[in-house]
């Protein structure tokens, strides 16, 4: 049994924030930090107060964790990003919203003594004396404590006060893992009241100290238990008065944390069982469980329902099946072809995420150049008479107005060569479609032609197709592309304008250009020509994207298992250390890296022939490096073991915090079920003869901090995890039970511990 956290983020927006540069505005990011750590960058928004991010993020993390905190930052390219406030939801605050916090925050000030973070390791003893007893209390060590000098460390030393008395430890320079190992007494006065303070800071030789944290003990709970030794986390300083929270601006979230107990696998093997057992029977199924869980589905949790029956389903090789049977309950109760897939039914939802899921890199392959030459380009489109703004053309000083006919002509052409070049590109792309997705489509075409069967009809099925294809993948793309990990900054207010005019476009042609698409937007009508011709073209791509035989469907997945498609691939620099001499950000040479489900290769290029760095195997831990050692604070290490079975580690720098962390979280979920995974690792080099994190002159000594293999980003390309996706839907169940029960279809449930052995009955006598 296993406890799994996680959070979902939505970084929606802000509001009034104060101006930091001397143009009067701002250009506002956001950084997220659970405990300290960051783990998410938003994009800058430029020159603005009241910035729009949009942005969604689930991170997999400990339940042991503390708080998550939102920083709004302010970007400067010359000097450091100025802080300009924060929002801290602890996660007492966050379990006491079972459906999620969301709601305007106001930004507080940051107070750097409220910046700790890191544990303590400390042994407590009460001994006896000649006179009286003796508090003694030994300062161990402390790992992770927070970076308070520009060189990404701190000089660490500690303070251990008690009834007025006060001790401190050496200082421990340049060292965010310090190991002191000093022991101090204290001597117990009878019914003293005092508590024992043990505070950490950091020294500083012209500044005044900063405070890095600390930890507060009744000394009576100590006298009762003798003796006490542990890692104790360090905490801010609640002395201090509590500030307004002054003029900072709002920010707009969305949090919601969801913790599960994850049961062993045979647990789960009932409620699996008959839920594969429905879907093979399709509608011949005389439970339909899938119709009722639909049915007691609410509107806001129905795509976290569908994405985790589509995930269960991938596991056990039916997502297919699984698909063929909404579309086919769907279409049962669908008289007419004009609203076919147009609400958001468990269908439409599960089909949504199943294109996320298997077509992702396939819509990469797609649309990826056409968005590229959009953002290049840069210019200026309009088809709106009402919102054309007349610009000047010609050289400096010859300047000649636009006409407003003259942008609407120069708009038309332009968009009609982006809609052109994605048709083109998705008419040579049939090929590139993963067979999965192409044997969905042929079955939902096949369902649709079935239950519409007239002349009248003839577009129906095609049009079935581009729902989903065209209305709920391709121009959701278009529109955010940063969303859809096509770009990794959001457009500007001209880019996204020319982007909305092209996802309408597409959507005209996906809608088979019927009168009343044409009739929303006269506007369009220069496009007409080239959505006519479209229409054409996707007629004849989905044509032959539905014409796909078992065999060669069969085929095209074993070629692509043999293939291993990369889990994660992109350009890093690497630094593979041999312990000798100082080691420089300059050193790190720049190659493309691939990570698939066998290996970590490397390439000169992308169309390179790869070279094999890492078996996965072999991998042991992935994890940060700390700052200090290359001065970046996005260098990673992977720790694996060599052919001899020697220890080794290959560094790797990526340019930002979220590429970071989406490499460590691509190598954690790949290797999570490898054998001797580190539980501790030293976040430093070993440079000369010591660890720079530590400084421990033994190269094999232990890890100074803990391993966090759990902490993960969730991604669509995660591999499945079978557990956690069949708890999710007894979970679900379990919160319908009452209305399942007037079905009469499921027993009782019973508690949590034994809930998916109730449905064994039901597996077992359908």
């Amino acid at each position: 049994m296993a406890k799994r956290s996680s959070l979902f983020i939505r970084i929606v927006e802000g509001k009034n924030l104060p101006a930091k540069d001397i143009t009067g505005s701002s250009d506002p990011y956001c950084i997220v930090k659970v405990d300290n750590q960051p783990i998410i960058r938003t994009a800058t928004v430029w020159k603005t107060l009241c910035p729009f991010w949009g942005e969604e993020y689930q991170v997999h993390l400990l339940p042991t964790f503390h708080s998550v905190a939102f920083y709004v930052m302010d970007e400067d390219a010359l000097s450091r990003d100025d802080v300009i406030g924060k929002v801290c939801l602890t996660r007492d605050t966050l379990a006491t919203h079972p459906k999620g916090f969301s709601g305007w925050a106001h930004l507080t000030e940051v107070d750097p003594d409220e910046e700790v973070q890191g544990e303590i390791h400390l042994r407590l003893e009460v001994v006896p004396g000649t006179r009286a007893c003796r508090l003694r209390c030994s300062v161990l060590e402390a790992r992770d404590l927070a970076p308070k000098d520009r060189n990404g460390a701190s000089d660490p030393f500690v303070r251990v006060r008690y009834n007025g008395r006060t001790q401190e430890t050496s200082i421990v320079k340049k060292s965010r893992y310090p190991r002191w190992n000093e022991t101090f007494e204290f001597e117990l006065e009878e019914g003293a009241a005092e508590a024992l303070c043990v505070e950490a800071w950091d020294w500083d030789l012209v500044s005044r100290n900063d405070f890095l944290g600390k930890v507060v003990f009744n000394v009576q709970r100590l006298r009762a238990a003798q003796q006490e030794e542990g890692w104790f986390r360090l905490q801010p300083d609640q002395s201090k008065s509590l500030r307004e929270e002054g003029n900072l601006g709002t920010l707009q979230l969305e949090v919601r944390l969801r913790d599960e107990m994850v049961l062993p696998s045979g647990c789960y093997q009932p409620l699996v069982q008959l839920l594969c057992r429905e879907v093979k029977l399709g509608t011949q199924s005389p439970g339909q469980l899938i119709l009722l869980i639909e049915e007691t589905t609410s509107t806001e949790c129905r795509q976290d329902v569908a994405t985790t029956l589509l995930k269960l389903f991938l596991g056990q090789g039916l997502a297919k099946d699984f698909l063929d049977l909404l579309f086919q309950l769907e279409l049962g109760r669908t008289s007419e072809a004009n609203t076919l897939f147009r609400s958001n039914s468990l269908a439409s939802k599960s089909m949504e995420s199943f294109l996320k899921v298997a077509g992702m890199r396939y819509l990469h392959g797609v649309l990826g150049p056409v968005i590229d030459r959009v953002f290049e380009e840069k210019k200026y489109v309009e088809l709106d008479p009402s919102k054309v703004e007349v610009k000047g053309v010609g050289c400096s000083g010859l300047h000649r107005p636009q006409t407003e006919a003259e942008v609407l002509e120069q708009s038309a052409q332009t968009l009609s060569g982006h809609l052109g070049a994605l048709l083109s590109s998705l008419s040579r792309s049939v090929r590139a479609c993963p067979a999965v997705v192409r044997a969905t489509f042929r079955q939902l075409f096949r369902r649709v032609r079935e239950r519409f069967p007239s002349a009248q009809d003839e577009n129906v099925p095609f049009i079935a197709v581009t729902s989903f294809l065209c209305l709920r993948f391709i121009s959701p793309a278009i529109m955010a592309p940063k969303l859809f990990h096509l770009r990794e900054r959001h457009a500007d207010a001209r880019t996204s304008r020319t982007l909305l005019l092209l996802a309408k476009a597409v959507q005209n042609v996906g809608n088979m250009d019927t009168p009343a698409s044409r009739a929303k937007e006269a506007w369009m009508e220069p496009l007409q020509p080239t959505v006519r011709q479209g229409v054409a073209q996707l007629k004849d791509f989905i044509t032959k994207l539905v014409d796909i035989q078992e065999k060669e469907e069969l085929d095209l997945q074993r070629a692509l298992s043999l293939q291993a498609p990369p889990v994660k691939e992109g350009p890093l620099f690497i630094h593979r250390t041999r312990g000798k001499g100082p080691l420089m950000s300059s050193s790190f040479k720049k190659l493309h890296f691939s990570l698939t489900t066998e290996a970590l290769s490397f390439a000169k290029t992308p169309s390179s022939k790869k070279s094999t760095l890492i078996k996965l195997a072999h991998v042991r831990a992935a994890e940060k490096v700390e700052e200090k050692s290359f001065g970046s604070c996005h260098v990673m290490q992977v720790i694996y073991t060599d052919d001899a079975g020697g220890s080794q580690t290959a560094y790797l720098q990526c340019k930002c915090v979220n590429e970071l962390n989406q490499w460590l979280s691509a190598l954690r979920k790949v290797s999570i079920n490898n054998t001797g995974l580190l539980g501790s690792y030293h976040p430093g080099v070993f440079r000369g003869d010591k660890w720079s994190c530590c400084h421990q002159r033994d190269k094999t000594d232990l890890g100074c901090d803990k391993t966090r293999s759990r902490v993960t980003l969730q991604e669509w390309n995660d591999p499945l995890d079978h557990d956690l996706e069949a708890q999710l839907i007894y979970r679900h169940l379990l919160g319908v039970e009452a209305t399942l029960r007037l079905c009469t279809f499921l027993p009782m449930a019973a508690a949590p511990g034994r809930a998916p052995g109730s449905l064994q009955h039901e597996a077992g006598s359908s």
